[in-house]
């Protein structure tokens, strides 16, 4: 059911737990009241120890991050990558993973991108692409310090009907 507090058709998203991107994503879905949920790891693995329970994530077979990346990317409509710089390690995996399954891939490069902007784009290419069940994937917060915050500011102010 769309919820009628949002611009876009978006009813859920999704993301693999770990800290940084993915965390923002659901955090993001949290404050707007939208559904979330995805795959995480067997044990609910992150680098920071256990996903916190809060997070609707359902464990995969396998304790590997690449099963609930794969997992993720095929059970939604499209993916929004949020990196600094070039996707690397686990976003690359994400992005090579969203073009072999010819799933629509975002990359929201926030070295040369402000989240203003950011937000714009990820508003319009929703729009666009009729995503209901968007991936929220990127860097870890470990590589990438504050880009949890910046990915729920971005991804809220895309979402939130104006």
């Amino acid at each position: 059911m769309r919820n009628s507090l949002l611009s876009v058709p978006l009813v859920r998203i999704v993301s693999g737990g770990q800290t940084g991107a993915d965390r923002g994503g659901l955090e993001a879905a949290i404050a707007l009241g939208i559904e979330h949920g995805g795959w995480c790891p067997r044990g609910r693995r992150a680098e920071d120890g256990r996903i916190p329970d809060r997070y609707r994530l359902r464990e995969t077979e396998s304790a590997d991050y690449a099963q609930r990346t794969e997992r993720n990317v095929l059970d939604s409509d499209g993916t929004v990558l949020f990196t600094r710089g070039a996707p690397t390690g686990g976003s690359a995996l994400t992005a090579a993973l969203a073009r072999r399954h010819a799933k629509p891939l975002l990359h929201v490069d926030l070295a040369s991108t402000d989240e203003r902007t950011a937000a714009c784009a990820l508003r319009a290419w929703l729009a666009d692409r009729g995503i209901a069940t968007l991936n929220v994937a990127g860097s870890r917060e470990s590589g990438c310090p504050g880009i949890s915050d910046a990915v729920r500011r971005i991804v809220t102010a895309a979402v939130a009907a104006p």
